[in-house]
């Protein structure tokens, strides 16, 4: 599902460097600390923290090869480096950051218990861990806005489908649970909102052609007509300014504690 760096960087990676700069400054870590990036993608926080923390290294891993292909050509900051890992076994010695992040990843490990349990493990005593996923129930309007499109057309696959569904961990109460049950203290939970204005439909709609995500792998299965007929009725939904474009909004919830 999460293959070809690309394909997401036009279908959430822009907009998801937005939310991660806004995510690294709100922590207010002060310079030169060790940070790790767990499920770093495509180097979105990664390239957040170095822009905006000062840090004295970055750790990003990710299962995925193809990902890591893109951040390592995307950033070349000597302060940064990459590896293959799963979120779930980190490979390093306990309290070995200062700061353990992690953007829009946990709803897709397996066993996120296991990814907040490493990530406790490997935080320094007195050391910030913090993570953000996406509000796919409701506040992440460019997805919400093709997952109800779908199922009024095909309200059974859909049904299973939805991220807003299927991901319950996306929301206040589970986020900050999963911090707490790891052992952190100190756990809070607040929000990042921020604007995905498309420059028109077309820049909306080309995205989810790609394949990347829940949304684009479900389209890729469907046959042209139907593709055809979830894009007409987005078209007809979409809010649309006089110049074509087609404001929305993305929120994440954000959740912090120290170990």
């Amino acid at each position: 599902m999460w293959m070809t760096g690309d394909a997401y960087e036009a279908y959430i990676g822009r907009w998801s460097r937005r939310v991660a700069e806004r995510f690294v400054r709100q922590l207010g870590v002060p310079a030169s600390r060790r940070w790790l990036d767990v499920g770093c993608g495509t180097g979105a926080l990664t390239s957040a923290v170095l822009a905006a923390a000062d840090p004295a290294e970055v750790v990003g891993v990710d299962p995925s090869e193809g990902f890591l292909t893109t951040a390592r050509a995307a950033v070349t900051d000597p302060r940064a480096s990459f590896e293959t890992a799963d979120a779930r076994s980190l490979p390093f010695p306990d309290d070995r950051f200062d700061v353990v992040v992690t953007g829009l990843v946990l709803n897709f490990v397996p066993e996120p218990a296991k990814a907040a349990a490493e990530i406790a493990r490997v935080t320094a005593p007195g050391g910030l861990a913090a993570a953000y996923l996406w509000d796919l129930a409701e506040g992440m309007q460019l997805i919400r806005h093709f997952w109800e499109a779908a199922a009024e057309l095909d309200p059974a696959t859909v049904a299973e489908l939805d991220e807003g569904r299927r991901f319950t961990l996306c929301r206040p109460e589970p986020l900050g649970r999963l911090w707490t049950e790891a052992g952190l203290t100190a756990v809070s939970v607040g929000e990042i909102k921020v604007p995905t204005v498309f420059t028109g439909f077309d820049d909306y709609w080309t995205p989810f052609l790609g394949a990347q995500g829940p949304a684009p792998a479900y389209l890729a299965t469907l046959p042209e007509a139907r593709r055809t007929q979830i894009r007409e009725l987005l078209r007809s939904r979409l809010p649309t300014n006089p110049d074509g474009s087609i404001p929305l909004t993305a929120r994440a919830w954000v959740v912090r504690g120290t170990a």
